[in-house]
């Protein structure tokens, strides 16, 4: 394996079919647990101001205050997975010897 653009590809420098679709399934995962999670937040934060439709200033904060939470929440699970993702798609390979032993 050798370094292009700071990552680790195989011997002539692009990556497999196989490798592509691992991260193309990855990214699609990612993406989807993502919304599913930051769509739960919104409705459990934002959930009862529209259902009981409380003073105008709490369903304000309680609107706007979901759709932050599940903002942020979206995006630091989509880069969690795909961190995770990286780190395990480089492994340490056991039983591998080096030419010079």
């Amino acid at each position: 394996m050798r370094e292009h653009g700071g990552r680790r590809t195989r011997g002539n420098g692009r990556r497999g079919q196989a490798e592509r679709d691992a991260i193309t399934v990855e990214i699609g995962y990612a993406l989807c647990s993502a919304a599913f999670a930051a769509a739960v937040v919104f409705g459990a934060v934002a959930g009862p101001a529209l259902l009981f439709a409380p003073p105008g200033t709490a369903e304000t904060v309680l609107v706007r205050g979901g759709g932050v939470l599940a903002g942020v929440l979206f995006a630091v699970r989509t880069v969690s997975v795909l961190v995770r993702f990286r780190r395990a798609s480089q492994p340490s390979q056991p039983g591998r010897t080096s030419p010079d032993s």
